[in-house]
């Protein structure tokens, strides 16, 4: 397995937000992690790359136990963790963006330039020296994706990446995301979309109130919509 969470526990002060969370991520596999708002799914990116400091619980990142190690560290190892914010660099250019991402090529890792982000992201390609802060939410979502591939990955989490983007956008979110998957780029991406999550996915877990309530394929979801209906309905 690519990533393997076990027993995962994380809190915030005193509130308990995770409880025993557990997920696999296999090699080149798009695997969702599905919620209502608040249900822990950034939460639970946030405890895998380090960021919630009161965490308990086994993360296992290509065989290394990654638990105890800061957020540097993991990222180092090859795990992008590209966020809800999306947190790009406003007075930098799309390109000054992208060199701030660059890290050495990996083993067992897919290779990134500006130029494969470019042919992956057109639009970034035709706006290089546009500054972030004039960019549309869509196009940040993309440029923030693009940066973090330019870490050269091998598993990305991708927090919520059609919130709020155009239908337009969408689709070219889910091309790029099929295409980074074919070019040997494990995945897990958090969603409310279920409609996207089905165009991209091979599994899926379902998250509520900080507890995984399902495991499965997309077409064992789709034969289920009582648990559709219990746990995604709005």
């Amino acid at each position: 397995m690519k990533l393997t969470v076990q027993g995962l526990n994380s809190y915030y002060g005193p509130a308990h937000i995770l409880f025993d969370v557990a997920l696999e991520v296999g090699e080149g596999e798009v695997v969702a992690l599905l919620g209502r708002n608040g249900a822990g799914k950034s939460t639970t990116f946030r405890s895998i790359v380090g960021l919630v400091e009161q965490r308990e619980g086994q993360i296992i990142f290509e065989g290394q136990d990654v638990s105890n190690q800061p957020t540097h560290a993991i990222v180092r190892n090859g795990l992008g963790y590209v966020p809800e914010e999306r947190r790009i660099f406003t007075d930098l250019t799309v390109e000054e963006n992208l060199e701030v991402g660059r890290q050495p090529p990996r083993s067992g890792a897919p290779q990134w330039t500006r130029e494969k982000l470019f042919t992956l992201f057109p639009n970034l390609g035709e706006m290089r020296s546009r500054m972030g802060g004039r960019m549309s939410g869509g196009e940040q979502q993309m440029l923030t994706i693009a940066r973090t591939l330019m870490g050269n990955p091998s598993l990305v989490l991708l927090d919520e990446p059609s919130e709020g983007l155009s239908p337009k956008i969408v689709e070219q979110m889910v091309d790029a995301i099929l295409t980074m998957k074919k070019e040997g780029v494990s995945i897990i991406v958090s969603e409310q979309n279920l409609h996207f999550a089905n165009l991209i996915s091979d599994r899926a877990y379902i998250i509520e109130r900080g507890r995984i309530c399902f495991s499965g394929t997309m077409s064992e979801l789709e034969a289920r919509p009582d648990i559709r209906d219990a746990h995604l309905a709005v």
